[in-house]
């Protein structure tokens, strides 16, 4: 490596996943990944597990959870909000990606309220094991992707800048080359007070072509991506970004130093 000094440039989360993410100064990097990250998410009428994908209208929400009053309040784009206690009903069988999953039922007004909002049937769920409702389990309880990347594919698609929330990713960092992360599978990284390890590219899905405040499809991400990274040696196709696991729980804040530990990368 050289004397280039890699940083944290931003951090961000949601405790509903499919719901607009919102930056943070700092976060908690715990084994199951951010404290309070996805820490819910959404059903339909089937019990199947809805996002940005089938409902755009997901993005223009936000949800902020006080973990120490245990509390959530969710803010709709004319500035209203419902709050209320995290209060835990009957147990369902959800569907997660198509693996079977026990799953609470969140009572009080939220289901309700989202439900009236995106104009169909949603109920607001947590893992009934307490888990994170990360896509990947705890082998992906982090996602991180570099600046110079992002640069990378606004330059393809003809924009001056691209948002980084299109890819809800959990860390940004800067002082890269573009997609200089790809090759970080299987290393070791520092980052802050915690220590990470990377194992695989995270595949890209239509939810990145929404914008991340208005939901609306605004960008040909996928196109894009295959234009320029479809022959990119990668664990998934489209990719962009990598996950990992969370090998030493600690603190994270923007600023911080991002250093690699020299281990040959397993190949894939």
């Amino acid at each position: 490596m050289s004397n280039r000094r890699i940083q944290v440039a931003a951090l961000a989360s949601t405790p509903i996943k499919g719901l607009r993410v919102a930056a943070r100064s700092r976060i908690m990097l715990e084994r199951g990944g951010v404290r309070c990250d996805r820490r819910f998410y959404l059903v339909d009428e089937d019990a199947r597990m809805v996002n940005g994908k089938q409902l755009g209208a997901l993005n223009t929400v936000t949800a902020d959870l006080d973990e120490r009053e245990q509390r959530l309040t969710l803010t709709f784009p004319g500035g209203e909000t419902i709050a209320g206690a995290i209060e835990l009903g009957e147990t369902l069988q959800s569907s997660f990606f198509s693996r079977s999953r026990p799953a609470r039922m969140l009572l009080g007004p939220f289901s309700s309220a989202l439900s009236e909002h995106v104009g169909r049937s949603l109920r607001l769920v947590a893992p009934a094991d307490g888990s994170a409702a990360v896509d990947r389990g705890e082998q992906g309880a982090v996602s991180l992707i570099s600046r110079a990347s992002l640069s990378s594919l606004a330059r393809v698609a003809g924009k001056d800048e691209i948002d980084a929330r299109r890819f809800r990713m959990s860390i940004e960092v800067a002082g890269t080359d573009p997609h200089e992360e790809d090759g970080w599978i299987e290393r070791e990284l520092t980052i802050g007070a915690a220590r990470i390890v990377l194992h695989g590219h995270v595949g890209r899905c239509i939810v990145t072509s929404r914008h991340p405040d208005s939901g609306e499809v605004d960008l040909a991400t996928l196109d894009h991506l295959r234009a320029y990274r479809s022959s990119a040696s990668t664990t998934e196709p489209l990719a962009f970004g990598v996950y990992g696991s969370v090998e030493r729980p600690g603190i994270v804040h923007i600023g911080d130093a991002v250093e690699i530990v020299q281990r040959t990368p397993t190949s894939w």
